[in-house]
């Protein structure tokens, strides 16, 4: 099983669209950072996580064809602009994509993107099919099954589900804060990808020091920062970061 991080990029990418690169420098190609979303890749299946606005880009770069069940954290536009992109593995099965998402964020996709869920005549059928999230998901994993525990974090004013899979490895892309009550489901675990936006205060996000503080309390491992804003250079990232700690670059993958 592969864990790609397709995107690690905050909210307006790295550069902006106005070319913007803050901090990072552009001649290191690991500090151009598209919008967060991410991929499980199973002998059996490919298992997305959130829809960036750059997902068909995305998806291109790292030549994945098939797409069969996609899992939403929020409802927040930098993970689900790019719903549209996923209409292409309809047409190539004629099959209903499963999508999966908290109460809050089925009622936003429902509401701003109503034709891919509801037949509108037969040139522009549903493509996907809406279901609630569930507190475990079964992965075909070839003869094996894999589990994927959801859990409900803070992100400012909106819950965030982040994704634990076989409680190896929890993707936390947008976060605030980790309930006191759920804190045990991600200690020691041998990696922890989470959120990590920039040096100063954000009520939606950790910032670089909070980020490493919740790292030192839960232990993984591996930690890889994503969600990182233009401020946050690569290099500079990696020689002021611990060993066990690194910046997420698009289309990094890691093997479980």
């Amino acid at each position: 099983m592969k864990f790609i991080i397709l995107g690690c990029g905050s909210s307006m990418g790295v550069p902006r669209p106005d070319g913007f690169f803050g901090n990072c420098n552009p001649r290191n190609k690991k500090n151009y950072r598209s919008r967060c979303s991410a991929l499980i890749k199973t002998k059996s299946e490919n298992v997305l996580i959130d829809t960036s606005p750059d997902l068909r880009q995305q998806l291109i770069n790292n030549k994945i064809n098939q797409i069969d069940k996609v899992l939403y954290s929020h409802m927040h536009a930098d993970q689900t602009h790019g719903i549209n992109d996923l209409r292409v593995f309809y047409i190539k099965k004629k099959k209903t994509i499963p999508v999966y998402a908290d109460k809050a964020t089925r009622k936003y996709l429902m509401k701003s993107f109503k034709y891919c869920f509801v037949n509108n005549n037969k040139e522009y059928p549903a493509t996907l099919k809406l279901n609630n999230i569930k507190k475990n998901i079964i992965l075909k994993n070839g003869s094996n099954r894999s589990i994927i525990q959801t859990i409900k974090v803070e992100h400012g004013k909106v819950d965030c589900i982040c994704y634990i899979i076989d409680k190896k490895l929890a993707y936390i892309s947008d976060v605030s804060n980790i309930r006191n009550k759920d804190l045990k489901y991600f200690k020691n675990l041998k990696y922890l990808i989470i959120d990590c936006l920039w040096f100063r205060y954000h009520p939606s996000h950790l910032n670089l020091e909070n980020s490493l503080k919740l790292i030192e309390k839960l232990k993984p491992k591996k930690a890889i920062l994503t969600n990182l804003h233009s401020d946050l250079d690569y290099d500079y990232l990696k020689k002021y970061l611990p060993k066990n700690i690194s910046p997420a670059y698009d289309g990094l993958t890691i093997k479980l």
